[in-house]
């Protein structure tokens, strides 16, 4: 942890965001204690890949199993920390590999291109590096959001490294309707504001509010802090705490962000046009939720492009954009499904073409299901103990292994 060193007045001066290394760690660590299967964080250094020295936040768990691993990309504003509520079903059977998209959280901050194929192309090689340097031969991909559009990127890069392409509720699919914002249902003063604010980062207003940041998130979207209360009883102000500090620090991945969107979010280059191109044995599941602002339709239109090749589509009732949060074990027992396709008589499949011909396939459930059956069961719990452990080759570990005996187990998008 590199923290600036400034005193009184002028730390707050040179610091308005209230920005703070050690603050971000300590908050994240606080809220992953929440996980009841042991972890691991280190960071993972993959060289100049957009910056001179880049490394990227990873969280890991059973990595010990023989299982094709699960890697998860965060959406805008987000981190590992968001996945609390998911980890601990996910890595019940298989490893798994949640990270801090380069330029966010705890990962490096480089300064990205302006274009925006050019920053698509920027973080679709830090995840490459990245997987070269865990030595991961293919990997099951798992992205929200945001995140979803970079995995799908990736997909189209390195499909050799693509199992499967799990989207939950992905962002830039859809093409940017000619009348967006330019509709007489929005009023002209409305419209003039957001011409105003569009050269401005997605989450400016929460840096520009400075100390207060924390403030704003819990003020503005009270909704976020009542997803996690089942999960983080003890302090919830933990959450509007952690995406605070996530996004108080320089916006280098939000600034890369806002070159690949356009207007209200629409992706310049929409996933649309070219997912259809991924390779046609790679296997694709959306799961949306039904009280999502991202349009599920580019799901159904993907599907009929992609002609015989597997998609499948999964909605959840009652969720919303964060569908990981809204329902989570809907969430989880979607996404272990998808991922148990790989698992026949404790074998793993060799390839998606061979889960897409094995009854193991009829393990996916329709997407109209009814949300509120089949509940995960509860996990073993451990007694708390920190061991010493090597990371990957490549990496260099800076947190050590948790254990967590309790019961209990601005935006991001």
């Amino acid at each position: 942890l590199q923290v600036p060193k400034h005193n009184g007045f002028w730390q707050c001066l040179f610091n308005w965001t209230s920005s703070s290394p050690t603050m971000l760690r300590a908050v994240e660590k606080k809220i992953l204690s929440y996980l009841k299967l042991p972890y691991r964080g280190y960071f993972v250094d993959i060289g100049p890949a957009v910056g001179d020295t880049d490394k990227i936040w990873t969280v890991s768990m059973n990595t010990d199993s023989k299982e094709v691993p699960l890697v998860m990309l965060h959406g805008l504003g987000a981190g590992v920390a968001l996945w609390v509520m998911n980890l601990d079903s996910f890595a019940k059977d298989r490893p798994v590999h949640a990270m801090d998209v380069l330029g966010f959280g705890r990962s490096s901050r480089p300064a990205f291109g302006k274009d925006a194929l050019v920053c698509e192309k920027q973080f679709v090689k830090s995840v490459e590096e990245w997987r070269r340097e865990m030595n991961i031969s293919d990997m099951i991909l798992l992205g929200h959001s945001m995140g979803g559009f970079i995995a799908s990127s990736y997909a189209l890069s390195y499909p050799e490294r693509v199992r499967h392409l799990i989207l939950a509720d992905p962002w830039g699919f859809p093409e940017k309707p000619p009348d967006s914002t330019t509709t007489k249902q929005i009023p002209l003063w409305l419209r003039a504001i957001a011409r105003v604010l569009t050269p401005l980062n997605p989450l400016w207003a929460l840096r520009a509010a400075g100390p207060f940041g924390q403030w704003v998130v819990q003020k503005t979207r009270p909704d976020i802090m009542r997803k996690f209360q089942s999960t983080i009883e003890e302090d919830i102000n933990l959450l509007p705490q952690y995406i605070h500090q996530c996004n108080a620090q320089q916006p280098s991945g939000e600034s890369a962000f806002h070159s690949m969107m356009q207007s209200f979010g629409w992706a310049k280059h929409p996933m649309i046009h070219r997912i259809k191109d991924v390779r046609s044995d790679i296997p694709i599941t959306f799961i949306y939720g039904s009280r999502s602002w991202i349009d599920s339709s580019s799901g159904e239109k993907i599907k009929s492009q992609r002609g015989t090749s597997m998609v499948d589509i999964k909605i959840v009732t009652g969720a919303g954009h964060h569908v990981y949060a809204d329902k989570p074990d809907v969430f989880n027992r979607y996404v272990n499904e998808t991922c148990d396709i790989y698992k026949i008589g404790g074998a793993q499949l060799s390839s998606p073409t061979q889960a897409r011909s094995s009854p193991a396939v009829q393990i996916i459930r329709e997407a109209t299901e009814s949300d509120e059956e089949h509940e995960l069961p509860n996990l073993n719990t451990a007694e708390s103990v920190e061991i010493k452990t090597h990371a990957p080759e490549g990496a260099t570990t800076t947190t050590t292994v948790h254990r967590d005996a309790e019961e209990s187990p601005t935006t991001p998008a």
